[in-house]
């Protein structure tokens, strides 16, 4: 078994061990929300009745249908046993819908407005930092405080001020939804425009935040490799700029790469607050409902989901670190 090979057994281990905690704190921290689900079901289901029995034999058989009557023990092997399978259960609130064709519908939402707009502000905040590091002077004094303040807006803040401001004064854009509500989704130019405009505003505020982020992260990783001191020997030895350059920011692109690893494993965790703003159709609104009907299955949906990505993400970022990073190259090698 070579060093690289033992080094993806090593992270494979402990991101397995990762994910088993996850999923395990993924069911019990829903059930330890304060309220019964299953009373705010039965009070829809029962509207009208004024039979207490009726009433009673509603509420035990949603209990008996739920599994909430179960140990909290069972209830949890029961749920194991249904993710291999691929069943996320029921939904309470949206009841008798299941889970994952709610995540289903609402995926490809999350996707079309989040990893556009994570890309985007990653490729233009780490090209404006690169160069205000590279150019200094008045772009780089003018840069910096600039992305400094809008990297510390939260993105909720800057979605109600975005809101705010483009679509209830100014009227540009949609208040809410993913679409016109009276149109039927389908493949035509007018359901597209639709959706165009209403992916407008929370794409633009990730996207302001992102570049923010990542302009200043880009601008101290390029400043801190250009005072290095191989740049300095590499000037002595009378090497171009512009492969010096090229070098420098190469070099300071890889925690970079972290960067938006993270980013991408977290777009269905703090930016889907802007979801919940514009009541885009996505996964982030799909949380807020569900933690506000207590629905437990659709939660643990929703955040295994996120635990997963994030996960994902960081264990896809380890394996490519191991290949092209020299330094984890050497270290494998040294533990070799």
């Amino acid at each position: 078994m070579n060093a690289y090979t033992r080094y993806f057994m090593k992270k494979s281990v402990w991101y397995l061990v990762t994910l088993i905690v996850a999923i395990g704190l993924n069911f019990i921290l829903p059930r330890l929300v304060q309220g019964n689900p299953i009373s705010v079901i039965v009070s829809q289901m029962t509207q009208g009745m004024t039979d207490s029995d009726t009433i009673k034999k509603v509420y035990e058989t949603f209990t008996k249908e739920f599994g909430i009557d179960k140990p909290l023990g069972t209830q949890f092997l029961i749920y194991v046993k249904n993710l291999f399978t691929g069943n996320l259960g029921t939904s309470f609130g949206l009841y008798p819908k299941k889970v994952t064709d709610i995540l289903a519908s609402a995926i490809p939402w999350t996707l079309a407005l989040q990893l556009p707009a994570i890309l985007t502000g990653w490729i233009l905040g780490n090209i404006l930092g690169a160069v205000a590091a590279y150019k200094k002077g008045v772009f780089d004094k003018a840069l910096f405080p600039i992305a400094l303040f809008v990297n510390s807006i939260p993105f909720f803040t800057l979605a109600i001020i975005m809101l705010y401001l483009f679509a209830l004064n100014l009227k540009w854009f949609p208040l809410s939804g993913g679409y016109d509500f009276q149109m039927i989704p389908q493949l035509s130019w007018d359901f597209i425009a639709s959706v165009l405009r209403h992916h407008t505003l929370p794409f633009l505020s990730i996207v302001l935040v992102t570049i923010g982020g990542q302009a200043i992260g880009m601008r101290e990783m390029s400043i801190y490799e250009l005072n290095a001191d191989y740049v300095l020997y590499s000037k002595l030895l009378g090497i171009r700029d512009a492969t010096i350059a090229k070098y420098v920011f190469k070099n300071a692109m890889l925690p970079q790469i972290t960067g938006l690893a993270l980013s991408i494993g977290t777009m269905v965790g703090g930016s889907l607050i802007c979801e919940i703003v514009f009541s885009y159709p996505g996964i982030g609104t799909w949380l807020f409902t569900a933690i506000r009907q207590l629905d437990y299955p659709l939660i643990s949906g929703c955040t295994l989901l996120i635990a997963f990505t994030v996960l994902l993400a960081n264990f896809t970022i380890e394996i490519i670190y191991g290949i092209v990073d020299p330094r984890i190259k050497a270290a494998q090698m040294e533990e070799s």
